[in-house]
């Protein structure tokens, strides 16, 4: 039977925040962090990857605090680096791979070059880093994506919830279907002050107090795996262009006919690259 949310749904308190967290498997840790869009969680990003990863790996895919089901914070108050590690240390975890899409790939970015202690392999898939200025992004604002996230956090009804699915993935009749888009906008509206915190907070800027220090990327001593959809609309793939020539033990595999979500659309080989990847370095 596959694994179902309600059956490995778990919840810690950590920095004195309730924390909803799905937990499966044995073996070496590997934290999963979602991105930031309306009804994004810890399954919802990963529903695709956590059982395969879960046969070689101990996983846990957080939902961070503002989003699912976890405690809602002001923007003022999101530190999802503070939180990853008071999650590390409630759960007793001394070191763990940390695997980030666009938002959590920020974060996973900030603990591998502010606290290098923590973490033993580092994957991102699209991670927003404040890069400018970019050849083939935006030259004065946020990207095309960005602005339906935003637009989305207005109203999150399922047709707005489509308009963003649709951004986010490059092939749109598989993976922008009426029962994928319902069930996240359900999964917002379910959740209305975590809407209204983060449209309270947009005039001070996207939902990320610190940016990466660019300064610290060739520092970074872990091996690291980025991965990124060629057709992403939301984190041009020059970003990760840009951390493959700053972090020394760095490898990029750019997916053709992938968007912004190369964990959803290309599940079973971004599940393969990951295992090999954090099984063999």
């Amino acid at each position: 039977m596959p694994l179902a949310p309600q059956d490995i749904a778990r919840t810690v308190e950590a920095g004195g925040r309730t924390l909803r967290y799905y937990e499966a498997g044995s073996g070496h840790p590997v934290i999963l962090l979602h991105g930031s869009g309306p009804g994004a969680t810890g399954w919802s990003n990963f529903a695709g990857n956590i059982e395969a990863l879960a046969e070689h790996f101990h996983v846990y895919a957080v939902d961070m605090p503002g989003w699912g089901e976890s405690d809602p914070v002001t923007i003022d108050e999101i530190d999802h680096v503070g939180t990853a590690l008071q999650f590390l240390d409630a759960l007793g975890i001394d070191k763990a791979a940390f695997v980030g899409n666009s938002m959590g790939g920020h974060t996973s970015l900030r603990i591998a070059t502010e606290h290098p202690d923590r973490i033993s392999h580092l994957i991102t898939m699209g991670p927003p880093v404040g890069m400018k200025p970019t050849l083939f992004g935006p030259g004065g604002g946020p990207s095309e994506g960005l602005k339906v996230l935003i637009e989305t956090y207005h109203d999150a009804s399922p047709e707005n919830v489509r308009r963003l699915v649709e951004i986010m993935v490059y092939d749109k009749a598989r993976f922008a279907t009426p029962e994928l888009c319902k069930a996240r906008s359900d999964a917002a509206l379910a959740r209305p002050e975590h809407l209204r915190n983060y449209v309270a907070g947009l005039p001070k800027g996207a939902p990320i107090p610190k940016w990466v220090d660019h300064s610290l990327l060739a520092q970074i001593q872990v091996p690291t795996l980025l991965i990124h959809g060629r057709d992403d609309r939301v984190v041009p793939f020059e970003t990760s262009l840009n951390l493959l020539a700053n972090i020394p033990d760095s490898r990029l595999v750019l997916l053709n006919r992938c968007g912004h979500w190369a964990m959803i659309e290309h599940a079973e080989e971004f599940n393969r690259l990951v295992i090999d990847f954090v099984a063999n370095n």
